[in-house]
């Protein structure tokens, strides 16, 4: 029987520091199709790790989270969409002119990547942003206003915490791409994310793409595993 949500929705993280093991993990799931490559991946290995995904056929989330000022970043979103990747993040807190710089520097790429703007590390809580950013703002509030930013500046959609996920989607609309880390299965640690919930919440909530890694990359069997969170969502 097939799961009633897509595999593709589910991204796993290449969270490995060498090529090597990115491609012993990927060998080992070959029922992923969508892999995210973060930051210390792409230092080691610069766009071999891309190749190698691409010569498989999968999907590919490249998570740079650019922020720096606009021609910058201009010049970094339009190299990187010569990859030919899904997806590419940059920080909203850039402002509303890199945002749009980003925008327009990828518009003439022949597949030009889909830009995700991260509102807030799943990593911070209310209280990270009250007393060490500074930011008189609710956390929800603060999430939505960079998101709305985003989307006013023309990007696909943004990466957020599940908890976020049902006010974006109902403010931002379902064209608007979100995509949730701090997803942990029931049976799985929330390990340095603070603002967790299980697979079948997050999508209950009206998230388009999952990123779970962990629970699956550092299980003793991670086939297994892989298998253990579509019976949790399909229950």
């Amino acid at each position: 029987m097939l799961s009633k949500i897509n595999h593709q929705r589910i991204i796993v993280p290449l969270d490995v520091p060498n090529l090597e093991d990115a491609i012993d993990l990927v060998n080992k799931l070959p029922q992923v199709t969508f892999w995210k490559v973060g930051l210390e991946l792409f230092v080691s290995t610069g766009s071999d790790i891309l190749q190698f995904l691409q010569d498989k056929e999968k999907r590919i989330f490249l998570d740079l989270k650019f922020h720096d000022i606009p021609n910058t970043v201009a010049g970094a979103c339009r190299s990187a969409s010569k990859y030919g990747v899904d997806l590419l993040t940059l920080h909203a807190t850039m402002g509303r002119k890199a945002l749009q710089g980003a925008v327009e520097a990828i518009s003439i790429a022949e597949k030009p990547p889909k830009l995700l703007a991260i509102t807030l590390l799943t990593s911070l809580n209310s209280r990270d942003l009250a007393f060490d950013l500074k930011i008189p703002l609710e956390l929800p509030e603060y999430a939505l206003q960079m998101a709305l930013l985003a989307k006013e500046s023309g990007i696909n959609g943004a990466v957020c915490s599940p908890h976020e996920v049902s006010q974006l989607r109902q403010v931002c609309g379902d064209d608007f791409l979100l995509v949730c880390p701090g997803v942990r299965p029931s049976w799985a640690a929330a390990g340095d994310q603070k603002r967790v919930m299980t697979p079948a919440q997050a999508i209950a909530a009206g998230a388009d793409y999952l990123v779970i890694g962990r629970p699956i990359t550092q299980a003793e069997n991670p086939v297994e595993a892989w298998s253990k969170i579509f019976a949790e969502i399909d229950r």
